[in-house]
C-alpha cells in the first residue's frame, strides 16, 4: 500500500515538471514569435533568451524523467543506481548549459549598456558552473566502480535467464518423450507376458 503511494505521488510530481517543461516551450515559442513581429530587440539577444528558456524547459522534462524513472526503474528490472546515475548526469549538463547561457546574456547586455562594473555577476556564475562540473565528474568518478559492478551484476543475472529459458523447452521436450514412452513399454511387457501365458497353455 505505502509502495503504491509512493509510485502514486512520484507520478504525480513527474507529471508536474512535465507540465512546466510544455508550458515554458510554448511560452518561448510565443516570446520568440512576438519578439520577431516587434522588432524592438535584436535578433542575437532574442535567440540567446529563447534557447536559455528552452535550457530551463529541458531540464524541468529531464527532473520530471528522473523522478518517474527512479521509482519505476525496480518494478521493470533497471538498477536504480544507474538509473540515477544517468538522470544526475543529464540534468547537472543541463543545469551547466542554462547558467552558461545566462552569463553570456549578461555581459551581452552590460556591454550594451556600458555596465563593465556588472561583469563580476556572469563570471560569478561561470565559476559556479565550473565548480558544479567538477562535483559531477568526482561523484561519477567515484561511483565508476560500484556502477561496472552493477552492470556485471545486470548481465550475468540476465544471462542467467537466457539460459534458464533456453533449457526449458529442452526440459519440456524430454519430459514429453519420457510420457509417450511408457505406454509403449507397457504395451510390450503386457504383449511379453501374454506370449509366454500362451506358451504355458
Amino acid at each position: 500500500m505505502f509502495h503504491q503511494y509512493k509510485t502514486g505521488v512520484a507520478m504525480m510530481f513527474a507529471l508536474v515538471f512535465h507540465v512546466i517543461a510544455l508550458l515554458l516551450l510554448v511560452k518561448t515559442l510565443g516570446l520568440f514569435a512576438q519578439g520577431l513581429l516587434d522588432g524592438k530587440d535584436d535578433l542575437v539577444s532574442l535567440l540567446i533568451r529563447s534557447i536559455n528558456t528552452l535550457v530551463i524547459a529541458l531540464a524541468m522534462y529531464e527532473l520530471g524523467l528522473g523522478v518517474g524513472k527512479e521509482y519505476t526503474a525496480e518494478e521493470a528490472g533497471e538498477s536504480i543506481f544507474l538509473s540515477i546515475r544517468r538522470t544526475i548526469t543529464r540534468f547537472v549538463g543541463t543545469v551547466c548549459i542554462a547558467l552558461v547561457l545566462e552569463a553570456l546574456i549578461m555581459i551581452i547586455k552590460y556591454s550594451q549598456l556600458d555596465l563593465a562594473g556588472n561583469l563580476y555577476y556572469p563570471v560569478a556564475i561561470l565559476v559556479a558552473c565550473a565548480v558544479l562540473l567538477l562535483a559531477l565528474g568526482g561523484f561519477l568518478a567515484l561511483t565508476r566502480r560500484l556502477c561496472r559492478d552493477e552492470m556485471e551484476a545486470s548481465v550475468m543475472q540476465q544471462r542467467l535467464l537466457q539460459l534458464t529459458e533456453a533449457q526449458m523447452p529442452v526440459e519440456s521436450a524430454s519430459s514429453r518423450d519420457s510420457v509417450a514412452g511408457k505406454p509403449s513399454q507397457d504395451s510390450h511387457h503386457q504383449t511379453n507376458t501374454g506370449g509366454s501365458l500362451t506358451a504355458l497353455g
